[in-house]
């Protein structure tokens, strides 16, 4: 019995959905077969241990009730882990005026025109959204405070991305919200980005930062 012109048309049909299938498929395969491979550079062979750490609420005061990390040395206290400090910036007396990381705090980072600091490497996920952290200048109407994200691509090489950048205040405030975009780097849930923050003074004045936090959470 012939086939129905029905039936023949959807078994036509099927046979042509495969041929597409494993034809896109095998470009897949190619295609990964062909990208370069990726190679660890110096933020993930320095990296330290990406298990979660403590946790506060230093912005709670303010309305954000987020919980919050300490960034490595974000305290600027002695015998915490030292900044990379360039352009003649120094860590100096006098601590942001909250005191949201210890009332005994006494010291935050000080970056007069043109001066940079990175923090140590830190780990950061699709968990680590946003940075905040308190900052003030001296009132210098031409300048502003950079804050940038350096990461590692797939070839190892390290690339930065700027998150924010501050506008001039002559007292302690705590920053907006800053979206980390290198956490987006990882694909799964539980990876994480080796990366590094840096706060650079642009332009007059001189500016002062201090207790610079990393929220760990999505909220």
């Amino acid at each position: 019995m012939a086939e129905r012109p029905d039936r023949a048309d959807h078994s036509l049909m099927h046979k042509r959905l495969r041929t597409v299938f494993i034809a896109a498929s095998l470009a897949v395969v190619a295609l990964a077969a062909g990208a370069p491979s990726a190679s660890a550079g110096v933020l993930v062979a320095s990296a330290p241990d990406c298990s979660p750490q403590p946790t506060s609420q230093p912005f709670a005061r303010f309305g954000d009730s987020g919980l919050y990390q300490l960034a490595p040395g974000g305290a600027f206290e002695s015998g915490s882990p030292s900044w990379s400090l360039s352009g003649g910036a120094s860590v100096v007396s006098g601590n942001e005026t909250y005191q949201v990381h210890g009332a005994t705090d006494s010291r935050s980072l000080r970056l007069p025109a043109g001066a940079s600091a990175t923090s140590p490497v830190m780990c950061v996920g699709i968990e680590h959204p946003t940075v905040r952290l308190f900052a003030k200048n001296n009132s210098a109407l031409v300048s502003t405070l950079s804050v940038e994200v350096i990461f590692e691509t797939s070839l190892g090489l390290k690339a930065s991305a700027p998150i924010g950048v501050l506008l001039p205040s002559g007292q302690w405030k705590p920053s907006p919200r800053l979206l980390v975009l290198a956490n987006l780097l990882p694909l799964l849930p539980g990876e994480h980005t080796p990366v590094q923050f840096r706060v650079t003074s642009v332009g007059l004045g001189t500016w002062w930062v201090d207790d610079f936090y990393v929220d760990p959470r999505c909220h």
